[in-house]
């Protein structure tokens, strides 16, 4: 695999409370330049990272209920909602960590939904494996699998820790191949 190869997969992330618009200008810019899949910016700079990826060659991914999960479902999607209408081209939810941690699966996916619903375009579910069991983990991965979500990902990198080799290969053997 080449480097341009794998630049592909890559979603080029800035999420800093204090995001400015020459670091919003920067990641546009590199994200262009090395062929990366996405850019990810905070709600409030989606418009403005999509006038400044007018080519289309770059996606604009953004984050719903970031970083802690706990908006009301209906917050969630409202936001996915207006996110697309902006300019986004995916959606990065963070879940409802109390209803994975709780396993209340069906109150989880029905949250997922609510967004995959609203947003009509590709939704990641971020699970912040470290705060979760394995069995939690597993339970997240089914309910994003039938709530529609495209993706899962692993964390916010706003926690204590982030991703960790155990908590990909659970996660990959908790969803179907499809996903």
């Amino acid at each position: 695999m080449t480097k341009q190869d794998l630049a592909k997969f890559i979603d080029s992330t800035a999420l800093s409370p204090t995001l400015g618009i020459r670091e919003v200008q920067t990641l546009c810019q590199e994200a262009e330049s090395l062929g990366f899949c996405a850019v990810c910016v905070p709600p409030c700079w989606v418009s403005y990272a999509k006038s400044l990826l007018s080519s289309g060659r770059v996606k604009i991914a953004t984050v719903v209920s970031f970083p802690h999960g706990n908006d009301i479902s209906s917050s969630k999607a409202a936001s996915a909602r207006d996110s697309v209408a902006a300019g986004a081209d995916e959606i990065d939810m963070v879940m409802n960590l109390t209803w994975a941690k709780e396993g209340n699966c069906s109150a989880l996916e029905q949250d997922i939904r609510s967004v995959v619903l609203a947003a009509k375009v590709p939704v990641k579910v971020i699970l912040e494996t470290c705060l979760l069991t394995d069995l939690e983990i597993r339970g997240a991965c089914e309910a994003a699998a039938r709530a529609g979500a495209k993706f899962v990902k692993t964390s916010t990198g706003f926690a204590k820790s982030g991703a960790t080799l155990e908590a990909v290969r659970l996660m990959k053997a908790s969803i179907p191949t499809t996903m």
